[in-house]
């Protein structure tokens, strides 16, 4: 299984540029994405985005058997991942962003409130939508890769 891996960071984007690793920028959450990845068995590409509607001509390019988004999920003006991204869901997944959210009132008590994490189906594939602390980046893979076969399974039949 493929899975790309997009960080959403306009200021990271700005100051290192289009790299093709998590410690080319610094980014301690796209490397936990990664670690957790590869540790599940699973192949993974990665790349570092700004923010905003950018986003959405990547995921309609990916020929990978899932997406993950980390970062631009907060409350900012700047924050536009899901403005981006969402309205490509042909069905939505508003489970993972319940759950999520639920998870992490043990971490953030309840600030949970807070993150706009989300799933969706696009063209075949899932694309989850995390925010972007090295936190939330490692409950939301341990969630996707305990499901996403079968969530892969299921939007293939």
């Amino acid at each position: 299984m493929i899975i790309d891996v997009v960080v959403a960071s306009t200021s990271r984007f700005q100051k290192f540029g289009r790299v093709s690793s998590p410690e080319e920028a610094e980014d301690l959450s796209g490397k936990v994405i990664l670690e957790m990845i590869k540790a599940a068995g699973h192949s993974a590409r990665y790349s570092l985005l700004p923010d905003g509607f950018v986003l959405r001509e990547t995921v309609e390019k990916s020929s990978a058997d899932a997406i993950i988004i980390c970062g631009g999920t907060g409350l900012t003006h700047l924050d536009l991942t899901l403005e981006a991204i969402e309205p490509l869901f042909e069905k939505t997944l508003p489970g993972f962003g319940e759950i999520f959210r639920y998870k992490s009132l043990d971490e953030v008590g309840l600030r949970a409130m807070l993150t706009r994490a989300a799933a969706g189906v696009y063209h075949g594939r899932p694309v989850f939508c995390l925010p972007g602390s090295p936190g939330a980046a490692r409950l939301g893979l341990d969630l996707i890769l305990k499901e996403i076969e079968h969530i892969i399974g299921h939007i293939r039949e």
